[in-house]
């Protein structure tokens, strides 16, 4: 017995600037088992077999790279975790909004990482170096429980339009969220030098709380929260 098919139809963000003057989009076509569960990643990996020009990012395919972030039929999200049965046909595929284009959907991530380096995305402590390591109590380590998960995909802050407006001053979501990770890490000792760097009109108090950066977060994050976070301790070190 045949298994029965559809036709699943793509409408995919096409540029390449060594030979096209702008952007277009270009239509595919793939048939597939009517009830499939496979992933947009892997639609997106059986279209490059008809057309080995198109170019996208990928990698682990488990929603744990952050590579493949795309633009989902108007919403940011990770292609390798979703489900091509929980997209409307057809599939629109543009690139991550807010960022300069390589090729196709493919973003130049520069200025992403250059935000999150700005926060000193790491542990800074100016006490004598313990005999193994530096100890925090569960009760500690509980609090970063939902800061310390991003994989910097940047969903989150292509989808904020403070960070659309203000590149290279707003430090987005995924930056501010990495913030507060270290700023109430017990084993820091640089909060009030953290907090001191983010007390500008740029940093913390250009997200308007628009809740793009919490609805398309593929790990359930929660940005804006950390954020309201940091001006509760910004309020305190000024009283």
């Amino acid at each position: 017995m045949n298994t029965p098919t559809k036709v699943i139809e793509f409408s995919i963000y096409r540029f390449d600037p060594e030979k096209d003057e702008k952007p277009y989009m270009k239509d595919y076509q793939l048939e597939l088992p009517e009830h499939t569960d496979m992933m947009l990643l892997d639609a997106l990996i059986e279209l490059k077999v008809q057309d080995e020009t198109l170019s996208f990012r990928r990698s682990c395919r488990e929603g744990v790279c952050g590579s493949d972030g795309m633009n989902i039929n108007g919403t940011n999200g990770l292609a390798c975790i979703t489900a091509l049965s929980s997209l409307k046909s057809p599939v629109i595929i543009r690139p991550l909004p807010g960022l300069p284009i390589i090729r196709d959907v493919i973003v130049d991530m520069t200025q992403f990482y250059k935000n999150y380096e700005e926060i000193q995305p790491y542990l800074i402590n100016d006490e004598p170096l313990p005999a193994k390591e530096r100890l925090q109590s569960p009760e500690d380590r509980a609090k970063l429980d939902g800061l310390y998960e991003c994989i910097l995909c940047a969903c989150c802050s292509t989808a904020c339009p403070s960070f659309w407006w203000n590149p290279d001053r707003f430090i987005g979501p995924a930056g501010l969220l990495a913030a507060f990770r270290f700023i109430i890490d017990s084993r820091d000792t640089a909060k009030k030098k953290r907090l001191s760097n983010l007390d500008d009109p740029f940093s913390v108090y250009r997200c308007h709380n628009i809740m793009n950066c919490v609805t398309v977060c593929p790990k359930g994050l929660n940005p804006t929260q950390a954020i309201g976070k940091i001006r509760a301790e910004l309020i305190k070190e000024q009283v």
